[in-house]
């Protein structure tokens, strides 16, 4: 199993930025798909972004446009790139395999309105 911990989390207002990084505790090289995926308050988690080993990507309706999912092997890295950021953006983010393994700490997002 690999670990991944996440990070970039934090406060923004509206409109506003963030880049979430996941580390892997191995290569990621040989993993097909590695996911991004929230928990919101009172909500189910759910998938929003996914990337394969060949660098396809897919994503959940409400963050197209807005979200960039990534891969950097070399740094056995994950990132989201969230652009355009709305308060009903806020929850905790987690980055993980597919089919999901152990799940990590995650990293809050606050967005303000």
């Amino acid at each position: 199993q690999v670990q991944l911990v996440e990070s970039g989390g934090g406060l923004v207002q509206a409109g506003g930025s963030l880049r979430l990084s996941c580390v892997a505790s191995r290569s990621i090289a040989s993993i097909p798909t590695l996911v991004w995926y929230r928990k919101a308050p009172g909500k189910s988690r759910e998938w929003i972004a996914s990337i394969t080993d060949g660098g396809k990507t897919n994503y959940i309706e409400s963050v197209k446009g807005r979200f960039t999912i990534s891969r950097d092997n070399a740094k056995e890295t994950v990132y989201l790139q969230m652009n355009t950021l709305k308060p009903e953006d806020t929850a905790v983010y987690y980055c993980n395999v597919w089919p999901p393994q152990v799940w990590g700490q995650g990293t809050q997002v606050t967005v303000s309105s």
